[in-house]
C-alpha cells in the first residue's frame, strides 16, 4: 500500500504494539517521536521516515521502508521497517545486561521459607 498511513495503525499493522490504543497512548505519552518531533497519532507517515520508540527499556531507532495499514505477521511486519544497526546493538547489549543482573539476583541468599523456618526451630530446640 502507498497512500496515507496513520501512525499509530502503522504502529500497530508492524507489530509493536498489540492494540490501536496502545499504540495511540504510546504517541500520546511522548513515547514515540517522528523525525526527532513529537507527533500525534493522526500523523501520517511517509517512506523514509525515523521514528524513535520507547517501549519499556528498549529503544527502537528505525527507518519506515513499506506503508501498510493491515496487520500481518511478525515475519512480514519486520520487512516494513529497517531498525538502525547502531539501535539493535544497544538493545542487545542491554538485553544481555538484564540477563546478567537476573542470574546476580537469583543466586543471592533470601530469608527462610516456612518449611525452612520450622527445620531450623526444630534444630536448635534438640540442644
Amino acid at each position: 500500500m502507498t497512500g496515507k498511513v496513520r501512525i499509530d495503525k502503522w504502529l500497530w499493522a508492524a507489530r509493536f504494539y498489540k492494540t490501536r490504543a496502545l499504540a495511540r497512548d504510546a504517541i500520546k505519552g511522548g513515547k514515540v517521536q517522528l523525525n526527532g518531533t513529537r507527533v500525534k497519532p493522526g500523523k501520517t507517515l511517509a517512506l523514509q521516515d525515523q521514528l524513535v520508540i520507547r517501549k519499556g527499556e528498549d529503544d527502537f531507532q528505525i527507518t519506515v521502508l513499506e506503508l501498510g495499514d493491515r496487520r500481518v505477521s511478525a515475519q512480514l511486519a519486520q520487512e516494513r521497517y529497517e531498525e538502525d544497526a547502531e539501535s539493535k546493538a544497544r538493545r542487545e547489549a542491554a538485553i544481555e545486561k538484564r540477563k546478567l543482573d537476573y542470574q546476580a539476583r537469583a543466586g543471592r541468599p533470601r530469608r527462610p521459607d516456612k518449611r525452612q523456618r520450622r527445620q531450623i526451630i526444630r534444630f536448635t530446640k534438640q540442644k
